[in-house]
């Protein structure tokens, strides 16, 4: 069959009828119902299931007068025999180029995500997933705010990819030795949100925040740099005659620490103290799970010299606050109680420290059992055995070491009552 010209192609594509024409060379014009045309090489490539050569028709375009005539069709033709030649099916070798230009778009799309993933964007968006199943409010914040402050001016606006040890290093070397608990904060911090970038693909290769096996080898462990640095606190044989001054010395600050003293609580469970916490008729000072480190309820008996504290308070009753801020009623700032211990020119102790004075005080004076002191500070047991089948606050022992603790501290004899020994308390 002699090939077809031109104008027997236009004179095909006029007539309109549906059909499949041999153009000459493997070349075919398709019409369509509808009235389009367009050109299609058919060859053989290979053989099918019965050793038969395998026929196979691959699309060249519509018919266009400007952009696709009857000689570009066939200028294609050319091309795709010269590839059968070389032994390259074109149908193949189309799908294989399609697919290697998606991988490519699919790169270049993972790579402009990647470069779009900040260190500070991905970190934020981990915090947020995450605070769904933080149960202290707060905890949200701390993330964001450790973050901000030490992280982000190093790495936040580095692609989460970059991320190496010697920027991890760099954040964490200025603060390792001299803030030891912040730094381990901000390190398991970023240990989190770099785990949270490489499980979403954004990035590879390890994480250099790791500790073990990795930042364990570059720096000093931080559990031996915590076991240099102690709250500075008052030794208790001290005492009687600081608080002898602190009692005659005026203002709130100096009554919330008082208080602090006396219940051996942390300053911000003292400072945070309202008023609906306190039951007075039965002497107990209920602090509740939201506001405890330990994230349970803790209830501290009133001594006497406590109740006088927080009734010479109730009579002059500000806002839902025990100590709370002049100028506005919330809650006094932790500088309240450290200011009160600068004006007695006690620089050399922390309001903390207390805490420790009266852990010293209970192990060197009493037969108080261990775990009763424990609870006395809210700390967790740390067996966990035992705090399985200790499951009591122990309030009652509790009372007798609160009030003899507040005897000693200002030196009374009025109502003391007298410790128990080892044997009656177990």
């Amino acid at each position: 069959m002699a090939a077809i010209t031109a104008k027997g192609l236009e004179k095909l594509i006029k007539d309109s009828i549906p059909a499949r024409t041999a153009l000459g060379g493997g070349l075919y014009l398709t019409i369509t119902k509808g009235g389009s045309a367009s050109f299609g090489f058919r060859y053989n490539s290979g053989k099918n299931e019965n050793g038969n050569p395998r026929k196979r028709l691959i699309g060249l375009g519509a018919f266009c007068p400007n952009n696709n005539t009857l000689a570009m069709a066939r200028n294609k033709a050319i091309r795709l025999k010269a590839m059968i030649n070389q032994g390259i099916d074109p149908i193949e070798q189309s799908l294989q180029d399609k697919a290697k230009a998606q991988a490519v778009i699919k790169a270049n799309k993972v790579k402009d995500e990647k470069n779009q993933a900040t260190f500070d964007k991905v970190a934020l968006e981990y915090i947020e997933s995450k605070k769904a199943e933080w149960k202290n409010v707060k905890h949200h914040q701390q993330w964001i705010n450790t973050l901000t402050t030490y992280a982000f001016p190093i790495i936040g606006h580095i692609p989460v990819a970059d991320v190496e040890t010697v920027h991890v290093l760099a954040i964490l070397k200025p603060i390792w030795n001299t803030k030891t608990e912040t730094a381990t904060r901000v390190r398991t911090r970023l240990e989190a949100v770099l785990s949270y970038a490489e499980a979403h693909n954004w990035r590879s290769g390890g994480n250099p925040a790791r500790w073990r096996g990795h930042l364990s080898v570059i720096l000093p462990s931080p559990q031996k740099l915590k076991e240099l640095k102690h709250h500075s606190a008052l030794p208790y044989g001290e005492l009687p005659s600081f608080m002898g001054i602190l009692s005659n010395t005026d203002g709130m600050g100096a009554r919330a620490l008082e208080l602090t003293i006396l219940t051996a609580t942390r300053t911000k469970e003292s400072l945070g103290a309202r008023w609906e916490e306190f039951d007075l008729n039965n002497q107990v000072w209920t602090i509740p799970k939201e506001r405890m480190k330990a994230g349970v309820e803790h209830r501290i008996p009133l001594c006497d010299q406590a109740m006088k504290i927080i009734t010479k308070m109730a009579d002059h009753k500000m806002s839902d606050y025990v100590f709370p801020n002049r100028s506005n009623g919330k809650p006094m700032s932790n500088a309240g109680m450290s200011s009160v211990l600068k004006r007695l020119e006690r620089t050399d102790i922390t309001v903390h420290g207390f805490r420790s004075t009266f852990r010293d005080y209970v192990a060197e004076k009493t037969n108080t059992p261990g775990r009763t002191a424990e609870a006395a500070l809210a700390h967790k047991l740390k067996d966990a055995s035992e705090a399985a089948y200790q499951r009591g606050d122990l309030i009652e022992k509790r009372e007798i070491l609160m009030q003899t603790w507040a005897n000693y501290c200002y030196q009374t004899t009025a109502k003391v009552i007298q410790m128990p020994t080892a044997k009656t308390i177990s």
